[in-house]
């Protein structure tokens, strides 16, 4: 009767030990608390998200979708937001990291035609929420790539910038649509 009652005293000290020394957090916590902090050593990368084509096109837009939470008066979902550039990181994986850093809905798929992650979606506009030409679009340091997001690797220094068009990318000074 002893030794239960001494092996049940320990068993309850390990699982307090164990428990208070021990930080259980949700997936949501975990991207809010431990983004990488940025050294004097860190290689970074800067991604904003911005929606100003969408107030040019407010007549198109779905009515559900007119309000400042979902487009900010400034334009910017997200404004310049510095992070830390891990090895092999792409474009979607920085994206990825920030929106669930800040809360912010996104909804994304694998595209098997372009073998890349296809952005649906964020902040609740999707593409069609703005006509039929309108989506997302991607440009790193002032460049449209002509390929996937997960598939571009990016490098200490870049600015990633995800902006929404209302008008197959003319709009945003990325039309890829071929000769007009």
């Amino acid at each position: 009767m002893k030794k239960d009652l001494i092996v049940a005293v320990i068993a309850i000290f390990l699982i307090v030990v164990i428990a208070c020394g021990t930080k259980i957090q949700s997936v949501e916590d975990y991207y809010l608390t431990h983004i990488d902090d940025i050294t004097p050593d860190s290689q970074t990368v800067t991604v904003s998200i911005r929606c100003d084509t969408v107030f040019d096109n407010w007549d198109k837009l779905d009515d559900n979708l007119k309000y400042e939470k979902y487009v900010p008066q400034s334009g910017a979902i997200l404004d310049d937001y510095k992070m830390v550039l891990r090895k092999g990181d792409t474009v979607y994986d920085v994206l990825n990291r920030a929106v669930r850093h800040h809360k912010i809905h996104m909804e994304c798929v694998y595209s098997a035609n372009y073998g890349s992650v296809y952005v649906q979606g964020i902040n609740n506009l999707y593409e069609f929420s703005c006509g039929e030409l309108s989506g997302w679009m991607y440009r790193v340091n002032g460049v449209f790539p002509n390929y996937g997001c997960s598939k571009y690797v990016l490098k200490d220094g870049d600015v990633v910038e995800w902006v929404y068009t209302c008008d197959l990318g003319r709009d945003v000074g990325g039309y890829m649509g071929g000769a007009e």
